[in-house]
């Protein structure tokens, strides 16, 4: 199951700035908190623990969050808790300890053993021995996966390198979530670093919501967290209509297309690729079903979700302008090609424009590399 998440530093904001935006998110159904214990300076850290956090797990408890926080043995020395003995994190209310360090084997072990239920949460952007710790005794329950985020801008991870990682930590069976991030201006994190805090280097910078489509088109990432404060409430909004159960794309729509082919575009739902698919392009034969049938139009078996005014089964051969489609393209099979009339398809590799596709929309250059996460069978969704 995916949970949407925010980051806040209440050492280093207004408390009740901070918690206003709890309330947005939460009433968005975000439900994961991060925060950092590291940031917070030594001589106040225990100060901090003590008065100013604890309220704030009881603010975040209320409105129905779970919260993780950066810690490492240093942080565990100043609260008096130790690999054996959590119980100074359950006091406090934590619901995920992110460990930045280790306690040797041992130690990490006993970590995952814990009483209090509170999960050990591991760095999921290298191998942090995890699979070791399984094998020799770790509680796999207890065991979850997040990765960093990368303050410096080109220092974030290589996409093909964490898609590698999330595939490990999966054949594990073990929890994931990496960090998208805001394009708000004056964002902070744990560190004097603005710009963003994105967990994958071509990410950021991208709209926060194709950010979360990238990463969920992978298949192997539960949970997205944003990793800077704060988000813009339109932001958090986008995040929160995020498809989590198929890819979505945005297309520029062609001049002159009709009301047919909007509906066969967005409304003749849902969309996947056939199972004997083409290397040549996506097919998605739904429509196809429709037109052939020649029902009515207000058939509910067919069209219950059909607002455009589709009056005809003709779709008409529209010239498109060019002799050549190429990746990307958003094709509907036109009347010369009366059999599979309604079809449509999405270009993968260049063809030669035969007079028998109307060109209707073409994917947006910045969400063109979603298409190659639809395999045959994956349902997918094109966004107006």
């Amino acid at each position: 199951m995916h949970k949407l998440g925010i980051s806040v530093y209440p050492d280093k904001s207004d408390i009740n700035e901070v918690y206003a935006y709890m309330e947005k998110a939460a009433s968005l159904g975000f439900t994961r908190i991060f925060t950092c214990f590291l940031s917070v300076p030594d001589d106040e850290r225990e100060t901090y623990l003590k008065t100013t956090f604890k309220d704030f797990m009881k603010k975040a408890h209320e409105l129905g969050f779970e919260v993780a926080a950066d810690t490492n043995p240093e942080v565990f020395k100043l609260i008096g808790a130790s690999p054996d003995n959590l119980k100074p994190f359950a006091d406090l209310g934590l619901d995920i300890i992110r460990l930045d360090g280790n306690f040797g084997t041992q130690g990490d072990i006993a970590v995952t053993r814990n009483p209090y239920n509170i999960k050990i949460e591991f760095n999921a952007s290298m191998d942090a021995g995890v699979e070791l710790l399984i094998n020799n005794g770790g509680n796999k329950d207890q065991i979850i996966m997040c990765h960093n985020f990368f303050p410096e801008r080109y220092t974030g991870l290589d996409f093909d390198l964490f898609q590698e990682f999330n595939a490990y930590w999966k054949e594990l069976n073990l929890h994931t979530a990496a960090f998208v991030s805001s394009n708000n201006e004056h964002t902070i994190g744990p560190w004097q670093v603005f710009c963003g805090l994105p967990t994958v280097e071509i990410m950021r910078g991208l709209p926060i919501d194709l950010q979360a489509r990238y990463l969920l088109a992978t298949g192997d990432v539960d949970d997205i967290l944003v990793g800077n404060y704060p988000a813009t409430d339109e932001e958090l909004e986008a995040l929160s209509k995020v498809n989590l159960q198929a890819i979505e794309f945005r297309v520029d729509e062609a001049e002159g297309i009709t009301d047919n082919e909007r509906a066969i575009m967005y409304e003749f739902a849902p969309h996947w690729d056939r199972y004997d698919h083409s290397s040549f392009m996506l097919r998605s034969s739904f429509a196809r079903v429709w037109f052939k049938s020649q029902k009515s139009v207000q058939d509910p078996t067919v069209s219950s979700n059909v607002s455009y005014q589709v009056t005809s089964q003709s779709i008409p051969y529209r010239d498109p302008g060019k002799p050549v489609f190429t990746k990307g393209d958003v094709l509907v099979v036109n009347d010369n090609l009366a059999h599979y009339r309604g079809e449509l398809e999405i270009v993968l590799t260049e063809i030669p424009n035969d007079g028998e596709r109307n060109l209707v929309a073409t994917v947006k250059p910045e969400e063109i590399m979603l298409l190659d996460f639809i395999k045959p069978g994956h349902h997918f969704k094109i966004l107006k």
